[in-house]
């Protein structure tokens, strides 16, 4: 099973809210998901990310690939700088 960190759109009309989530790859967007590692919030000023880095780590390091976005958002959390050096043993 191929399982992708992607975001899921929640709120209202004209004012998204995402949930940072753990699914399967074949699953729709807003569809299923396994668990919730996180959330974010790009109306708020500043945008809004809180993001459980325990749980990002444990699914990168099993082997789950972030979407673009996602990658982005943990790159400016510091998550994946924390991931490649766990990875290389520094």
């Amino acid at each position: 099973m191929a399982v992708k960190i992607r975001l899921k759109r929640m709120g209202a009309n004209k004012s998204p809210f995402y949930r940072i989530v753990v699914a399967d790859s074949r699953s729709p967007r807003d569809g299923r998901y396994i668990e919730v590692v996180g959330t974010y919030n790009p109306v708020a000023q500043p945008a809004a990310l809180d993001i459980n880095e325990e749980l990002a780590l444990k699914w990168l390091q099993d082997g789950a690939k972030p979407s673009d976005t996602v990658r982005n958002l943990f790159s400016t959390q510091g998550i994946m700088e924390k991931f490649h050096n766990a990875k290389l043993g520094k």
